[in-house]
């Protein structure tokens, strides 16, 4: 069956969903707002430059959940959802998954950003499969480190050689939708690569090699 892969944050929605959560936890009280922001504000300006070293900025993004017991931390993402990213889904993105769903491909979400924050965005989307940044979580607990491969860059492309051999699935026709340029080694893998509103250097690189380059935005 043909598969049809999305990237989430500043793709499906307009917004980074992993900055986002931050900046809620900064603003309900849970983390100190000028040091935790500063150090939220870097590490995604370095994700956008394609310099982020992930186990650095997992350590940071892991340590709130750590902290905290798992009702409290279920309970602030049900706020979190409603308030923060329910508000940057792109009806155009809706749509696009919508097409894909009616044309009978199996759909996939993959994204650097952690499983906690990102599991019932994938489900709110409709996508069920979903491949995640995974966050450790052991005796009911989150333990702050980091679970297996992260889901960046060229982790990415070794998540989902497993999960295709685990589903039975092929990347014959595939489809691969993405604004970034970390995400340039799995666009170069799929049949169809087409980079979404997508910054700079993807831009550059998408106009090189001739991809489709759409936009999700309202204008």
């Amino acid at each position: 069956m043909t598969l049809a892969i999305f990237d989430l944050d500043n793709t499906l929605i307009a917004g980074d969903s992993d900055y986002e959560w931050g900046r809620f936890l900064t603003d309900i009280g849970v983390v100190d707002e000028a040091s935790y922001q500063a150090t939220n504000r870097a590490f995604y300006e370095q994700y956008k430059a394609g310099t982020l070293d992930i186990h650095e900025f997992c350590r940071f993004a892991f340590k709130p959940l750590a902290e905290h017991d798992l009702k409290t931390l279920l309970e602030w993402r049900d706020r979190f959802l409603s308030e923060r990213i329910e508000p940057l889904i792109l009806p155009a993105a809706e749509e696009l998954i919508r097409g894909h769903r009616e044309a009978g491909h199996t759909l996939l979400i993959i994204t650097a950003t952690n499983l906690f924050i990102t599991e019932p965005i994938a489900a709110r989307l409709g996508v069920d499969d979903l491949l995640a940044t995974e966050p450790e979580f052991r005796d009911g607990r989150y333990t702050g480190e980091l679970r297996g491969v992260p889901c960046f860059q060229d982790g990415k492309v070794r998540r989902l050689e497993a999960w295709l051999e685990n589903n039975a699935e092929t990347m014959k026709g595939s489809w691969f939708y993405s604004d970034s340029q970390n995400d340039i080694p799995l666009l170069e893998r799929v049949d169809n690569p087409v980079a979404v509103d997508p910054d700079e250097v993807l831009g550059d690189h998408a106009a090189a090699r001739d991809w489709p380059i759409i936009s999700l935005r309202e204008s």
